[in-house]
């Protein structure tokens, strides 16, 4: 008989456990997924030195994700609509706008 292998999907749910798991405890309280993304050089010395600024002033660590996850977060909850955005471009510049000047 062939054994198959069952692959595990890639979204990982937060499980209440009675007693506590192996590894690493989960930090996230919804279910989430790893997805790989191609940063520019320049992105990365950005959100580095956020995330150093942030350290400095609030004492408190963050991380690149953590940083990435409250900025699409807050694009979300912003309303913002950027459904007639036709490239990364655009999308940049309308988000620019938006941040750049108060929002009427």
């Amino acid at each position: 008989m062939v054994k198959r292998r069952i692959s595990k999907a890639k979204t990982t749910k937060v499980r209440n456990r009675t007693k506590p798991g192996r590894g690493r405890p989960p930090v996230h309280q919804e279910s989430w997924s790893k997805v790989s993304v191609v940063l520019f050089d320049r992105q990365i010395v950005q959100l580095d030195r956020l995330a150093t600024d942030i350290r400095g002033r609030s004492g408190r660590a963050v991380n690149r994700a953590e940083i990435i996850r409250a900025l699409i977060d807050g694009l979300i909850d912003s309303g913002m609509d950027v459904t007639a955005s036709g490239s990364e471009a655009d999308l940049r510049a309308r988000v620019a706008r938006r941040l750049g000047s108060p929002y009427r």
